[in-house]
């Protein structure tokens, strides 16, 4: 993917504290990578709201998601993957979508596929990030598969 913008203001999971230090994050933004059990080798480094991600990934699917989990971190603005073994660095970013205020899946669904009760689709692409349909924010950024046939 290499390097993607996340532009938002005070959105997203907070895993450190905005005053924390470079390595202070890095550890947070880890632990919470583990915590969701991504598989594969992968080192973080901070330099204020940039996060780069090094190491393997297992496949392109785990790029994708290893981006928005970090990028969907609040105090992040952007993340470089650049740096990643794994996968295809050169494939097609993923079409993302960035929630809005009163938005459901369903509603994205119905945006993206023509069919609400296509939600299972984004719900499924975004876990472990998503662990349930109903907990999406607004700001958050959301993977949407690629059948997805309808423009936004």
């Amino acid at each position: 993917m290499g390097f993607f913008d996340f532009f938002k203001k005070d959105k997203g999971k907070e895993v450190f504290k905005e005053d924390a230090d470079a390595q202070a994050r890095a550890e947070a933004i880890r632990k919470e990578i583990d915590r969701l059990g991504l598989p594969g080798d992968i080192k973080v480094a901070v330099e204020g709201s940039r996060v780069k991600v090094t190491g393997n990934v297992p496949d392109d699917a785990t790029r994708q998601k290893l981006a928005v989990i970090v990028g969907n971190m609040r105090h992040i603005d952007s993340v470089d993957d650049s740096g990643l073994a794994g996968g295809d660095a050169n494939a097609a970013q993923p079409k993302i979508h960035e929630v809005q205020s009163g938005e459901t899946l369903s509603a994205i669904a119905k945006q993206y596929y023509g069919d609400p009760n296509a939600y299972n689709k984004i719900f499924e692409a975004n876990k472990p990030m998503l662990k349930d349909p109903d907990e999406i924010y607004p700001g958050q950024v959301l993977i949407i598969p690629e059948d997805a046939t309808a423009s936004a």
